[in-house]
């Protein structure tokens, strides 16, 4: 097995060479302990509404605002601001995940939202989750589907 391992990866590390890839790569942060949140919140209210996102935080219980700060900050704070995916590659690759998760329908319609919001198709959304179906099974892609079909007929 390791002998495997270590033949795979030394492949695979000339296989980059040859691509022109060069290590170490460039990190892909591009916020400080500082500025996370302010950044997370920006990219947020730019995906979801400046309104939206301002009502979901006025109406968050005192008790679960802190919350609301870990998704600003963490989420998209963290995640949402690094390079290499463009915003809408990361919102389809974020609306797959949570999909594969399962009984995360709320989170799974915002986020089919989000997509068409920065750009994304219905009809990108639907291959996407095609392409997840062996890994996620029938149930958890008809739940997807219901939840694209619900955004788009809305719009």
């Amino acid at each position: 097995m390791q002998a495997w391992l270590l033949g795979s990866l030394l492949r695979g590390n000339k296989a980059f060479q040859s691509a022109g890839i060069v290590y170490p790569l460039e990190k892909q942060a591009k916020v400080t302990e500082e500025n996370r949140f302010a950044k997370g919140l920006a990219v947020q209210q730019e995906i979801f509404g400046e309104d939206n996102i301002k009502a979901m935080r006025r109406v968050a219980p005192q008790e679960l605002k802190h919350i609301q700060d870990y998704l600003s900050a963490y989420c998209f704070g963290d995640f949402y601001t690094r390079g290499t995916l463009d915003l809408k590659m990361r919102e389809l690759v974020t609306f797959c995940a949570i999909c594969c998760l399962g009984g995360c329908e709320p989170q799974a319609k915002a986020h089919a939202g989000a997509n068409l919001s920065v750009g994304n198709t219905r009809e990108m959304l639907v291959e996407a989750i095609t392409q997840c179906l062996p890994f996620i099974g029938f149930p958890r892609t008809l739940n997807a589907i219901s939840c694209i079909n619900e955004v788009t007929a809305e719009k």
